[in-house]
């Protein structure tokens, strides 16, 4: 019966995991009463803003790199000419929104979880509730609301700056007209192709947040406490922006 009883548990752990994540997410997307219009505008800046030139430049490679492949790959089948359609659907289906969001994760997962981590170590999150401050809607309302919106908008500007990159690699090194380029990224992209990858952004966005918040909220005291924190912030936001792909990936183009 061990087997079992092992599998219960697991079972109760992951259970209870998931039901505790999904009630943290759902108090802080909707605990916008009092509504904290400074702070947003702040995690506004923090999520996204600063987040666009590492989320640009990885873009730009991406896109560079994307066209080379392509462009070697479709030479052994004479089909060299698909390169701008191929990196223009696959920069806004599945690169542009996964490697923005893991370029997020890296840079805001663990600045959120260090940042609030620390504030519990130095008891300012205890000073928050003394002062009759609900630290979900101050810390982490915010920031969730920043995550949701500000990433689908970097999805859409380091889809711009990756189909760049190819272009820049196309009409340099492999031959391709401007106009030519251009004209064939985008007559194969259609708008749910943009839109899905917008979708996903914004829930990369929220998990990204979440993550940050929920092991910041729950870090142990003292430095190694906020280190691990940190760390798990980032590996929960990674694995959960990997497997939240393959399901949305499977529902809008299954």
């Amino acid at each position: 019966m061990n087997p079992v009883r092992w599998l219960g548990r697991l079972a109760l752990w992951l259970t209870r995991g998931i039901g505790a994540v999904t009630l943290f997410t759902g108090r802080g997307l909707f605990g916008l009463h009092p509504f904290h219009g400074r702070a947003l505008a702040a995690q506004l800046v923090q999520i996204g803003w600063l987040s666009l030139p590492v989320v640009g430049l990885t873009a730009l490679f991406t896109g560079a790199a994307l066209a080379l492949q392509i462009h070697s790959g479709g030479a052994r089948f004479q089909a060299g000419d698909v390169v701008p359609a191929i990196v223009a659907i696959g920069m806004v289906r599945e690169l542009g929104p996964v490697l923005g969001g893991l370029m997020v994760a890296a840079r805001v997962a663990s600045s959120i979880a260090a940042e609030i981590g620390t504030m519990k170590v130095t008891e300012q999150i205890d000073a928050l509730v003394t002062l009759s401050t609900d630290p979900m809607r101050w810390l982490v309302t915010p920031r969730l609301w920043a995550g949701v919106l500000t990433v689908p908008l970097l999805v859409g500007v380091g889809d711009i700056i990756g189909i760049m990159g190819g272009w820049i690699v196309g009409t340099q090194s492999l031959g391709f007209t401007s106009a030519a380029y251009l004209s064939n990224s985008w007559a194969y992209l259609e708008e749910w192709d943009v839109l899905s990858g917008l979708i996903k952004g914004a829930a990369f966005g929220l998990i990204v947040a979440v993550s940050g918040c929920w092991f910041g909220m729950r870090s142990d005291r003292g430095a190694a406490g906020v280190g691990r924190a940190t760390k798990s912030a980032v590996v929960a936001a990674a694995v959960g922006i990997l497997a939240a792909n393959f399901i949305l990936t499977g529902a809008f183009f299954q």
